[in-house]
């Protein structure tokens, strides 16, 4: 970083509250500012690179935005704890994945109910417009910290009386295989940014308008019959996906439904 004593003058073309973001960015990913280790004073931090606090506030929120800080009123600002590690390239179930790492998963229903398939799920899921389907929004815990919203739908025929079933306690895949004898064989899945709405920050514990990561997926059985269409919110600033990369040249892609 040149120039660490410049705030105006500074010869390189990156802005000088970008270059101190990227410092603050390296000590967070060396351990050297740990996960909810509290940051020192804007004065200290302003005095330690030679700039004024709003360039530093500058870039405090660059790093805020990307979920890397937690401010908290009244008390400063600290390094926010690590996103959690998703595999994008298998079909795992969350709870189970959520325990290998360590964590304490959990569910509450927040909605599920029968209704007509919209054009747009139907057409998704290969069924008639109107064709009936549960419907469900179920928010996903880890240590009893709200991180996921799953919005999904399953085919009532196939599923009768699917809604009778605890899906706080039981994975809905658990549920399709041990009481539908339906095992889950492939799913194909797309990943896009996309803002919080209102009543989603409410459930998710986070401010409108907040990334949130959008997963959706179909899921087919062992005939390639579709049985979900899920729509999942993951908190941006909890979770990163990661996925393992086939080499260059090794097949076109494939094109995705969902």
């Amino acid at each position: 970083m040149s120039n660490p004593g410049g705030d105006d003058h500074c010869v390189s073309a990156v802005p000088r509250y970008v270059q101190i973001a990227e410092a603050l960015i390296e000590r967070i990913e060396s351990g050297e500012l740990a996960a909810g280790s509290r940051l020192p004073a804007e004065r200290e931090l302003s005095k330690q690179f030679g700039v004024t606090r709003m360039t530093l506030r500058q870039a405090l929120n660059m790093l805020d935005k990307q979920g890397l800080l937690t401010r908290r009123q009244g008390d400063g600002t600290y390094v926010a704890l690590p996103r959690i590690e998703r595999a994008a390239g298998h079909l795992f179930p969350f709870s189970i994945e959520m325990r290998h790492r360590g964590y304490t998963p959990s569910a509450r229903v927040i909605l599920l109910e029968q209704r007509a398939a919209e054009a747009s799920v139907a057409n998704t899921m290969g069924f008639a417009v109107g064709a009936p389907v549960y419907y469900s929004h179920r928010l996903r815990l880890i240590n009893q910290e709200p991180v996921m919203l799953e919005k999904f739908y399953v085919p009532v025929q196939r599923f009768p009386d699917f809604d009778r079933h605890n899906l706080s306690d039981h994975s809905i895949y658990e549920v399709m295989a041990t009481v539908y004898g339906v095992a889950i064989s492939q799913a194909r899945q797309s990943l896009e940014p996309v803002a919080a709405t209102s009543y989603e920050a409410d459930l998710l514990a986070v401010s409108p308008g907040t990334p949130l990561m959008l997963e959706r997926r179909l899921t087919y059985d062992a005939s390639g019959l579709v049985v979900e269409y899920s729509k999942d919110l993951y908190r941006g600033d909890r979770f990163r996906f990661v996925t393992d990369l086939a080499p260059f040249g090794s097949g076109p892609p494939s094109q995705s439904r969902v």
